[in-house]
């Protein structure tokens, strides 16, 4: 399955479509979070400082 243009998966995840996509903004700009087995569903959205917080959190930082 092809992503659509901007977003992003792991390529850990192979050809799964158990996973989750991700669509960076620009600096200062949200970025979006969507399940790849429902994709039409509502995306998350973050805030700059709470995806940094977010990817802190997941590293153990």
């Amino acid at each position: 399955m092809q992503v659509e243009q901007g977003w992003h998966k792991s390529s850990y995840s192979a050809g799964a479509q158990n996973c989750v996509e991700v669509k960076a903004g620009g600096k200062g700009e949200k970025t979006f979070v969507r399940d790849t087995q429902n994709r039409p569903l509502a995306n998350l959205d973050f805030e700059a400082h709470e995806w940094s917080a977010l990817l802190g959190t997941l590293a153990g930082r």
